[in-house]
């Protein structure tokens, strides 16, 4: 960092061959290399070479959001009587923890066995009124490569006031790899009958709406070109797929709540949560830039599947809560688990 401060990048290895790269500046994941159907390796998540680009460029590739993953609406939420003032730095509203969120942060890093695996955890202290939100928080991430291909995510917070917490790992996917053009030909299947309707700034308005008859519709796997420029006033609004499904999952421990797979390598990414959204972004909105390995990425090469509290949950009393109360324990967890199909 210009201050000196030196980060590292850590690299999980399993016996398959399977390595994902994480750096303790933002908690970035860095790179993911998975085989396809033949056992050629790729890099499947977007990112770049250099530390100096994340921090000039970021595009939030591949990094830990918090205090409030995704869109809270007037960047301004209201805790136990008191109105609180946020950063408005996604137009008038406040976009995933603000102008210095969790992605811009230095963790601090340490290699811990998590029953039997090494793993790497990352902690963080976020002082009590940084980017104005009450209460001292003690986040801790731990990333573990299991060996069944999967990036298991553990997360855990716990505040000395009460607080607001929706922590998520913002990755950019492409199953046919990191350099390979756009996401238009791959297949998205989110396990939920529900989403939550947004306004034209990409906002929930609290309407929770059937996706049946919509290109919503994800019940079972949908080619992702088919329904992204859709004639729908809700594509329209998300300038593509930028929208939360209701999940069905129970909470208590990590289940499939989504799978995307790409038909041309054969790769498949399954999702499994103990959240109650998750947020489908068809990277509708990247901007053109030079990434790893010389690749230029361009919008809609790579899409998100990030496992959330409803975005604008503050607001919204029938959405899942995301108010932790002071010595309370946030934990959740979402593994990104890479398998192929023959």
């Amino acid at each position: 960092m210009q201050d000196g401060t030196e980060i590292n990048l850590y690299t999980l290895k399993n016996k398959n061959g399977m390595s994902v790269g994480i750096i303790n500046y933002g908690g970035i994941i860095t790179s993911i290399k998975v085989p396809d159907r033949d056992g050629n390796f790729e890099d499947v998540t977007l990112g770049y070479d250099e530390l100096q680009r994340y921090i000039e460029k970021g595009q939030y590739f591949g990094a830990l959001i918090g205090r409030y993953a995704n869109r809270i609406e007037n960047a301004e939420f209201e805790l136990n009587g008191k109105t609180y003032q946020l950063a408005k730095n996604d137009g008038k509203n406040h976009l995933h923890g603000g102008i210095r969120g969790f992605d811009k942060v230095v963790w601090q890093a340490e290699i811990i066995d998590n029953e039997g695996t090494e793993a790497l955890q990352l902690r963080y202290l976020s002082p009590d009124g940084e980017e104005n939100y009450p209460g001292n928080l003690d986040v801790k991430v731990t990333y573990t490569l299991t060996e069944d291909n999967g990036i298991r995510i553990d997360y855990y917070a716990v505040s000395d006031k009460d607080t607001v917490v929706n922590l998520t790992n913002h990755a950019y996917f492409n199953l046919s790899g990191h350099a390979s053009g756009d996401i238009l030909g791959h297949q998205v299947m989110i396990d939920a009958d529900q989403f939550t309707a947004i306004n034209n700034e990409c906002i929930p308005t609290g309407e929770i709406r059937n996706v049946e008859g919509t290109p919503m519709d994800l019940r079972t796997l949908k080619t992702v070109g088919d329904g992204i420029d859709a004639d729908d006033e809700q594509i329209a609004f998300g300038n593509g797929y930028d929208h939360n499904w209701v999940l069905k999952v129970s909470g208590d421990k990590p289940e499939k709540a989504a799978e995307v797979y790409d038909p041309e390598t054969g790769r498949v990414m399954e999702i499994l949560t103990t959240k109650p959204g998750i947020q489908f972004y068809s990277g509708n909105s990247i901007a053109r830039t030079v990434g790893k390995e010389g690749a230029v990425y361009d919008r809609r090469s790579a899409l998100c599947l990030e496992t959330q509290y409803y975005p604008n949950g503050t607001k919204h009393k029938h959405f899942p809560s995301p108010f932790l109360k002071a010595g309370q324990e946030y934990k959740h967890t979402t593994i990104y688990r890479f398998l192929v199909r023959k």
